[in-house]
This record gives structure tokens, sequence and C-alpha cells, in this order.
């Protein structure tokens, strides 16, 4: 990209705020249908499919008709979409359709772990040189082709997509989005009636500048502790995770491509040391996870 994932994802937060935009980015169903389109490898039977699909007011209406006092799992899904939606507008998926599948490959198994395995998980990798990761309610996962260029296992790609399912298991993103709607529910009954549509475009907007920012340090400290466990459950090395965040103390501060990063995050030391604290000697009575090297995919 000609510019940073920093620059381009303020224009997307802004454009996201005009409706009609915010449905475009949905990209034919995100990451599954998103693949086939970037790669060219969707079958005429399915854009048709697609087209009349997007052609009726079904999409539009399910996320305008969203409970925000009480989010339902659909009601999740349909903003996490629009919310990757507005990431991938940002930042393309990398055009490499065995790196995509084998990351979801990889994503599933761990999210097939946690209490929310019945949730539709997607999982991609976007272009981006910046060391980063997004997730967004419903079973959404992004990494950067700049932190998935720096792993050196499968167990540390096992380990970095469990701290974001554990974001999506916990809903630390739609419990921010949902308090933030509901005050914009509020300010508005004092002022001006506000329409659904109006609410869910500023909810979808927000959830993406919360994937693309920060949540506070406890949820991120939570979702180390979780995503460590169940790529533990899933069979891996459990010190995956920890390795990424030790390569990431190797980093100099000013790099360009972890400002995001360590603007939106806890530093790596004290992620590290939060881990060793919660876990205490926990992780080392775990034997026999698998680090898997050699099955990890090497970028063409």
């Amino acid at each position: 990209m000609n510019k940073t994932l920093t620059q381009a994802m303020a224009l997307a937060l802004c454009s996201s705020l005009a409706w009609g935009t915010a449905s475009a980015l949905d990209l034919k169903g995100v990451l599954k249908d998103a693949v086939n389109e970037q790669l060219g490898t969707t079958n005429k039977t399915e854009a048709a499919a697609t087209t009349t699909s997007q052609s009726t007011p079904s999409a539009q209406d399910k996320l305008a008709n969203i409970n925000w006092k009480n989010p339902s799992r659909e009601d999740e899904i349909a903003v996490g979409r629009n919310v990757t939606g507005t990431i991938l507008g940002a930042a393309p998926l990398v055009n490499d359709a065995q790196l995509q599948q084998y990351v979801n490959k990889v994503g599933r198994w761990v999210a097939s772990q946690s209490e929310r395995a019945d949730l539709p998980w997607h999982f991609g990798v976007i272009e981006s040189t910046d060391v980063n990761a997004f997730a967004a309610p419903g079973g959404y996962v992004l990494i950067t082709k700049g932190l998935y260029q720096r792993l050196s296992s499968e167990a540390q790609l096992a380990g970095v997509l469990g701290h974001e399912i554990a974001h999506v298991v916990q809903k630390h993103h739609l419990k921010v989005m949902q308090k933030q709607a509901l005050l914009d529910a509020g300010t508005s009954f004092l002022k001006e009636k506000i329409s659904k549509n109006k609410l869910t475009q500023r909810a979808v907007s927000t959830g993406a500048e919360i994937s693309a920012r920060n949540l506070d340090k406890s949820a991120e400290f939570e979702a180390d502790s979780m995503g460590t466990v169940l790529a533990a459950r899933a069979g891996y090395e459990a010190y995956g995770l920890a390795e990424v965040l030790q390569d990431m103390e190797t980093i100099n501060n000013n790099d360009g491509s972890v400002a995001l990063l360590f603007q939106t995050h806890p530093h790596p030391d004290d992620r590290l040391a939060q881990l060793s604290l919660v876990s205490g000697d926990q992780m080392d009575n775990i034997s026999g996870g698998k680090t898997l090297e050699n099955r990890l995919y090497k970028l063409k």
C-alpha cells in the first residue's frame, strides 16, 4: 500500500459514516466471498446469487433492526461483517488463496476449543506491512502480512489468533459498541429522534475504530491469557503467543510498523509480565504441545 494502515484506516472510518459505503464494504460476505472475489475464483452462479441477495434490503434491514439493549447472535454477526468490511476497505486481503485457506484452517481449529465454537468463524491476512491483528464481533479475525511474516511456527500463529478469538468470545468489542450505541440513543432521545439506521451507522464506525485502535488494558491482558489457553487446548506449544510478544520487544519503538500496535496495546513487556503473573507455573506443566515450524505456510 502507498499509505500506512493507520492512514488508510482513518479514511475508511470516515467513509463508514455513510450508510451506503458501509454496506458496500460488506464485500459479498466479507472474508469467505472476498477471498474468491479478489482471487477471481467466484463462479458465475455464486456471483449471480450474491448480486440478487445484495439487491434486496434484507442485509440493511438486519442491521437497522439490531437490538442494542440485548444483541442476539445474529445481530453480533451482522455488525461484525460490516466492521470487517470497513477494515478490508482500508487494507485488502493478501492475494494468496492457499495462505487464506491455511490461516482459516488453523484459526477455526483454535476457535473450536472455545465456548463459542458455533460462530461462523472467518480469518484472513491483509495487505499491510504493519505488525498487528484485529478482531470484530461475530467471529471475524484479521492479521496483517507484516505480523505473519514475523512468525516462525504454527504455534505462534495459533497464539496470535487465539488472542483475537478471545476478544470475540468475551465480546470485548461488542460491549464497547453496545455501550456507545445506547449512549447515542439516550443522548439523541433528549435532543432529537434518531433512526435505527443512523444508530447502527455510528455503532459500526465505533466498532471499526475500536478494532483499529484500542480496548482497555484489562481486555488485552484477558485476551492474552485466554488465547494462550485456547492454543494449548488445540495441541500447540503454550509459549507461542509469548514468543511473539518477545519478538515484538526487539522492534524499535520508532519503527513505523509497530506504531499503531504500541499505541493501541500495552507494551509487550507489560503483557509478558501479566501473562506470567496470571499463568504462574501452569504453562510449564503443559507438555507435549506442538510448534510445527515446518507446517507454517511460507508466503509466495
